[in-house]
């Protein structure tokens, strides 16, 4: 009885610091508190099923009822996205560690407050095949961005952008082009708050067309496994 009265209390607690950050408007909940109810969140079981029916109710009108994304709004695919990194960023909303307003009310509908959701919501986006290819750049520049990319991103990454073995360093394959130069620019001049300061540093030294560049190169790639030729649109392959 006592131990089930401390994992009742304990599930209240989480709640009640999801619903925390996502109603205190412009206060930020410490990097620390998000880092405590993320890991917690990836220790509850995931039920995917149920995140099926959250996303459809709360996500699908942006990001598309195959979790397509999309590109004419820069709104990212999220089909086959990393379990763990995709957890962190929906806390990292709740927590507005991350800037959107529209995910902000997203996070703040009472199903998607806790932690339970986020893993559910993780968990069918991580198990759902991508629907539809990512639209490309127009592939003028994709032996700069391969270069960039395997470089100074696949030590991260992976060489097939896959992302890490933990899963929190995210997939930035079958991706948007629009939202991965939109991001890539976010992240240039210092507008995500949820990653480390070096990455800044880095992609400060990005110009437009390194941005663009990396970004086409990556919207080109396909998963699973290593990627060894990309063709560009005039037909030439990048080996």
């Amino acid at each position: 009885m006592v131990m089930a009265e401390i994992g009742t209390s304990h599930s209240k607690f989480l709640v009640a610091i999801a619903a925390f950050f996502v109603l205190t408007g412009d206060a930020r909940a410490s990097e620390e508190t998000v880092d405590r109810v993320t890991q917690t969140a990836l220790s509850l079981d995931a039920h995917p099923d149920r995140g099926a029916s959250r996303f459809g109710r709360y996500c699908a009108r942006c990001h598309g009822q195959q979790a397509q994304g999309d590109a004419g709004r820069a709104i990212p695919a999220l089909a086959g996205q990393r379990f763990a990194y995709l957890v962190r960023q929906l806390a990292d909303f709740a927590g507005a560690e991350r800037d959107s307003n529209t995910m902000h009310q997203v996070v703040a509908q009472k199903e998607l407050r806790g932690p339970q959701s986020w893993v559910d919501i993780a968990a069918y986006l991580n198990r759902t095949p991508l629907s539809g290819r990512a639209q490309t750049g127009d592939g003028t520049q994709l032996v700069l961005g391969r270069s960039i990319f395997r470089e100074q991103c696949a030590s991260c990454h992976r060489d097939d952008a896959r992302g890490d073995g933990d899963g929190f360093v995210p997939s930035l394959r079958n991706q948007h082009y629009p939202y991965l130069v939109n991001q890539l620019h976010k992240l240039a001049e210092g507008r995500r708050h949820n990653v480390d300061d070096e990455l800044v540093r880095f992609l400060g030294n990005f110009d437009d067309r390194d941005i663009e560049a990396t970004a086409d190169y990556l919207s080109r790639l396909r998963g699973p496994g290593a990627v060894r030729k990309i063709m560009r649109n005039d037909g030439i392959v990048v080996d």
